[in-house]
């Protein structure tokens, strides 16, 4: 794939690419120079939540989560 360079020195990452890898808006890459004309990213961090994707779809089957009752603040007695 093939990205071109701005007049502000960024470089585009083709989105089949950030599709592939889950990249998201917000993480960081390093940049390192191989050699002269040859670069390589490496992402330095997990992608946000990566934790809770993985245990969501461990789940042993659908709808084994059940839905928590919500209540207002309202409802909540301030303390003395």
């Amino acid at each position: 794939m093939k990205s071109t360079i701005s007049s502000k020195g960024q470089i585009v990452l083709p989105a089949e690419l950030r599709r592939q890898d889950g990249i998201q808006p917000g993480q960081t890459f390093e940049i390192e120079r191989i050699e002269h004309g040859e670069y390589r990213l490496v992402l330095t961090e997990p992608p946000r939540n990566q934790g809770l994707v993985d245990a969501l779809l461990a789940c042993p089957e659908k709808d084994w989560f059940e839905p928590l009752p919500s209540e207002s603040t309202l409802s909540i007695e301030p303390r003395s």
